[in-house]
């Protein structure tokens, strides 16, 4: 129980009169006017406050404020002046009661003085927020975020004020498309606390294949993907948004898409989708992220040398690549250009956007210059996921990554730390080909000769690494081609069977001629 408040009457205007009869018998009248009047604000009697409240407190007084005394539990407070108040220079007082006095003690005999005391309790703790593990909903489907909140005054759901139950529990109603939603628990001292809760979405699975904007283009190369899609050996496609050229395949109308010539027009975005959906199938929008010759050409000849990768001398990073091959996934610019794209892809209508290249370049890091990379290049790139998940969710889009197949336990060679990246992506698309593999890898002698086992094992070291984010799906690119070994309808059977032998149902298929066997796709 707080003790009763304790406070003096004030006195606006108090005069007094002395008559005094002088020694030669005169009659002097002494008149002496005072304000002994104080007001005490920012902090009322009996409130529960945050410890840093009394840094809002002030004092006025009609009075002199020189003469002010403060006190808290009987020890004098220092105060300094502002304009016609005095504000405490305090620390933060510990948990518990306290009792705070201001005093203009009495002038001139007989003049009474003016005391304020306030009880007050500090309260440092916040509410005990708690979220349950959320459920994932399918996609365009409504959600909640349950959880409880002993000790709050009022919980909050972005703006809005959510209804808190008797025991401190609570439900906060997720509209479709939401991809992320903060829930911030108050108490009466001021004291929050605030969790961000991430709305997983179900991936519905996919049996894909790859198609780049001038393969869907041509008849002859779509029609035959079509009919995969009526004998239902599909029921995915992936077709390029922004390629490793740098090309755009549809009109863009991103401002700086349409500065630097990069969108092509190969076909009508809004027609291609109508006509997959049509045939029944989901579209994954690929859009490949730091490989962008165009963009780095017109940023290094525009005056914007920091969206490029640079070596260590200053000169545009090339590794193999092309004079001006990687834009700086650290720079504002180009990871807006790239998250711009995938939002105006998710409104018209792709149902994902998967990310490709989204990485830094191979090579020794020390060799290269990254301008404005405050963190980890796997921070940065984790960090990029992060920024685009909610401009899809608002368009009720998913987001995938593809990642080199090395990135499950080298990744610091490319900048993709699975475990990071997977907290902030739906699905990763490891791009475990067995051609890209050396002898030896993961324990398989002939990886390109052995497509079950080095498909299997480099599946297996990716589950592991999801682990820690429970909704997040493994679906992988496989090999639709050939190099030193002819890959047919076998060798593809082998790789899809190694993926469902890690409980990974999904897959894409890759072959950069956009030539699918229908033969290594059975109907479903």
């Amino acid at each position: 129980m707080l003790a009763a408040r304790r406070f003096l009457p004030r006195r606006p205007l108090l005069v007094i009169t002395l008559v005094a009869l002088a020694a030669a018998g005169s009659l002097v009248a002494l008149a002496f006017s005072a304000r002994a009047d104080l007001t005490v604000s920012g902090l009322s009697d009996g409130a529960v406050v945050a410890p840093a409240a009394l840094r809002e407190v002030a004092v006025t007084t009609g009075g002199d404020l020189d003469r002010v005394e403060v006190l808290l539990d009987d020890s004098a407070v220092p105060v300094r002046q502002e304009g016609d108040r005095l504000l405490l220079d305090v620390g933060e007082p510990a948990e518990g009661e306290h009792t705070l006095a201001v005093r203009l003690p009495a002038g001139v005999a007989p003049l009474p003085g003016s005391e304020t005391v306030l009880d007050f309790t500090v309260d440092a703790t916040p509410p005990a927020l708690e979220i349950e593990p959320v459920e994932p909903v399918e996609p365009g489907e409504p959600g909640a975020v349950r959880g409880s909140a002993r000790g709050a005054d009022s919980v909050r759901a972005g703006s809005e004020p959510v209804a808190v139950a008797d025991d401190g529990t609570f439900t906060v109603p997720v509209p479709p498309g939401t991809g992320r939603v903060t829930v911030e628990a108050r108490d009466a001292a001021g004291n929050t606390a605030a969790e961000d809760v991430v709305l997983p979405v179900r991936h519905p699975g996919m049996r894909a294949v790859h198609m780049t904007a001038m393969a869907w283009a041509s008849p002859a190369l779509r029609e035959p993907v079509l009919r995969l899609a009526r004998e239902n050996r599909i029921d995915t496609v992936q077709l390029d948004i922004k390629d490793e050229s740098g090309e755009i395949g549809y009109a863009s109308q991103v401002p700086l898409a349409q500065e630097i010539g990069a969108a092509r027009g190969h076909y009508d975005a809004r027609a291609a989708l109508g006509q997959l959906h049509e045939a029944g199938l989901r579209v994954v929008g690929r859009v490949v992220a730091f490989r962008d010759p165009i963009l780095a050409e017109a940023s290094w000849h525009g005056g914007h040398r920091e969206r490029v990768i640079q070596q260590a001398d200053g000169t545009a990073w090339t590794g193999g690549y092309g004079e001006y091959a990687f834009t700086n996934f650290a720079d504002p610019a180009v990871r807006g250009y790239n998250v711009a794209l995938a939002a105006e892809a998710a409104e018209l209508g792709f149902d994902e956007i998967l990310y490709d290249y989204i990485r830094r370049p191979e090579g020794l890091l020390s060799q290269m210059r990254v301008p404005g990379l405050g963190t980890s290049p796997e921070e940065a790139i984790a960090g990029f996921l992060e920024q685009t998940r909610p401009a899809l969710r608002e368009h009720g889009a998913l987001l995938g990554a593809s990642v080199f197949g090395i990135a499950a336990d080298r990744p610091e060679l490319v900048a993709q730390d699975i475990p990071s990246m997977a907290e902030h992506a739906d699905y990763i698309a490891p791009m475990v080909y067995p051609s890209h593999w050396g002898p030896g890898e993961y324990g398989v002698e002939d990886p390109e000769r052995q497509p079950y086992q080095i498909t299997a094992r480099s599946l297996a070291a990716f589950a592991r690494k999801v682990q820690g984010s429970p909704h997040t799906e493994v679906i992988p690119w496989l090999q639709a081609f050939s190099m030193q070994v002819r890959y047919g309808p076998r060798e593809i059977q082998a790789q899809i069977k190694a993926a469902e032998d890690n409980g990974m149902d999904s897959f894409i298929l890759w072959d950069p001629r956009c030539r699918y066997d229908p033969q290594a796709l059975r109907p479903r």
